[in-house]
């Protein structure tokens, strides 16, 4: 600040109050309309469905149990000889907008005791750091002064970043909820799964994103399973706490442009995202730290890492290449060239060794380039005579127990086809009735590989029977497009959707 000017009748404390970052170990502040909904509590086995839960919103509450969300209040000072507590708190905005005045009386009466607890500093410590006070006029206490001192100093670390490390924003939940084991899923991690079950109630509803959610994926580590990662056309990516809270735990600004694509690796400590930037990046969870960042030669729309070698990963994008990458070396491994403008997903076959493309060909002669099968070590084409119809295939998706995948088509429909050479189409099944009208709709089979789910267009869930292709149920999910419906890992019958709206919502 170029000047510390002190204003009688007036608390100084608000007047930066707007351009200065939130401290996430003192109090938050929230507005009355949370981003997430009040739902039922999720509970494992036979307990079902406990009472409602509402979001953990930072309230100040008094001694009789009311509570008051305030807009970022300032600290009560101690009184003094020319302070009258009984005249209104008014914050002033003098360039030109308007006054919002509240009671200090009454702001007294329900925050003192709270700020005082939580802060850990007492009034008199203020006023002791403070520059000597004028008789009769309050003087100024910067906001990052107070701010370190009721800090924690692992705190004062987190807000000297590295210049190469993502903006990173902490959730209400902080990094303890990262690293924690939930008690959800803590009765189910020494058993097999169990049979899948349509999911029928709302758990949570999150909508801190502010522009379509276009991917969304369990941590993949059983014991961290609660995290669920979501990427958006805001470029940013969030990693939520989907069991327990359904609160944002993290935030990351990597991305100068719309993520397209992200996805968890192996040990569930690091996000690897590429977005419309055409940036690699590979970021710590909890720290917020670049690994791994590469500018690349074109915009990215998918990317998965190898199932056996944790340091490579494909990405591919607008362009005829997919390109193999080396998280050790940040170079090139290999380049996978094919007669196409866009890659529209990637999915690895077992072991490895050999991984599908999905291109965006719609020509007279696209039945040889729809789908193609690569050898993963030669970079040689095993074939490109898979899928016969003129229709681009959005996602592609493994069955976890059979040597099966199925293509999501832009024909309304999904196609079975054989795992093995060569790759052919099981012209008995076909599940349809849902709708993809050129939208980007994701299918995933549940872990016990009964059931196959997928979006539609109309915002629906439609659950189909792997072995009969019917549907089993249809779930109103969505008033916009249902990009991406998937199973937890671990707890049976738990479902995360998201839709293009930018919402994300978790049924049981």
């Amino acid at each position: 600040m170029s000047s510390l000017v002190a204003y009688d009748d007036s608390d100084s404390e608000t007047e930066t109050e707007k351009t200065e970052v939130p401290n996430t170990s003192s109090r938050q502040t929230n507005h009355p309309s949370s981003s997430v909904n009040r739902v039922q509590y999720f509970a494992p086995g036979s307990l079902g469905t406990k009472s409602l839960y509402g979001m953990q919103s930072t309230e100040i509450a008094d001694s009789s149990g009311r509570s008051t969300v305030c807009e970022d209040p300032p600290e009560p000072y101690t009184r003094n000889n020319n302070t009258d507590l009984t005249s209104p708190y008014c914050r002033r905005a003098y360039s030109g907008h308007t006054a919002l005045c509240m009671s200090y009386k009454n702001y007294e009466q329900t925050s003192s005791s709270s700020t005082n607890s939580e802060n850990g500093v007492s009034q008199k410590r203020l006023h002791a750091d403070s520059p000597a006070a004028i008789k009769g006029i309050r003087p100024y206490i910067p906001k990052r002064l107070r701010q370190e001192i009721s800090s924690m100093p692992e705190k004062k670390e987190s807000d000297q970043r590295d210049s190469s490390d993502c903006d990173v924003k902490l959730g209400i939940s902080g990094e303890q909820a990262l690293r924690k084991i939930s008690e959800l899923i803590k009765p189910y991690l020494g058993s097999k799964y169990k049979l899948t079950e349509v999911p029928k109630s709302l758990i949570f509803y999150m909508s801190k994103h502010s522009g379509p959610v276009n991917e969304i994926q369990w941590c993949p580590v059983r014991e961290q399973s609660h995290m669920l990662l979501s990427a958006s056309m805001d470029k940013t990516v969030k990693v939520w706490d989907a069991v327990d809270t359904g609160c944002c735990l993290k935030t990351y600004s990597c991305h100068s442009c719309a993520v397209r694509a992200a996805w968890w690796s192996s040990c569930g400590r690091r996000i690897l995202s590429g977005g419309f930037d055409s940036m690699l990046h590979l970021t710590d969870v909890e720290t917020g730290k670049q690994i791994f960042s590469s500018k690349n030669e074109f915009r990215i729309s998918v990317l998965k890492f190898h199932p056996t070698e944790s340091n490579i990963f494909i990405c591919g994008g607008f362009s005829p290449e997919v390109k193999a990458w080396d998280i050790r070396t940040s170079k090139v491994l290999r380049v996978y060239k094919a007669a196409v403008q866009q890659t529209l997903d990637i999915l690895f076959l077992p072991e490895g060794k050999e991984f599908l493309t999905s291109t965006d060909a719609v020509s007279r002669d696209s039945a040889d380039r729809t789908i193609i099968a690569w050898d993963f070590q030669s970079a040689a084409k095993i074939s490109n005579q898979i899928f016969h119809e003129r229709y681009t295939c959005p996602s592609l998706t493994l069955h976890p127990k059979d040597s099966v995948f199925v293509a999501q088509t832009n024909g309304n429909y999904m196609a079975l086809f054989s795992a093995q050479r060569p790759y052919r189409i099981n012209k008995k099944k076909r599940y349809e009735g849902h709708k993809v009208e050129g939208y980007a709709v994701g299918c995933e089979f549940s872990p016990d590989g009964t059931l196959l789910v997928t979006g539609s267009s109309d915002g629906k869930v439609f659950f189909y029977n792997y072995h009969t292709a019917r549907i089993i149920r249809t779930l109103s999910a969505h008033k916009e497009a249902c990009v991406s419906a998937i199973f937890h890992p671990v707890l049976p019958s738990l479902l995360a959707t998201c839709d293009w709206a930018g919402e994300i919502k978790v049924w049981q």
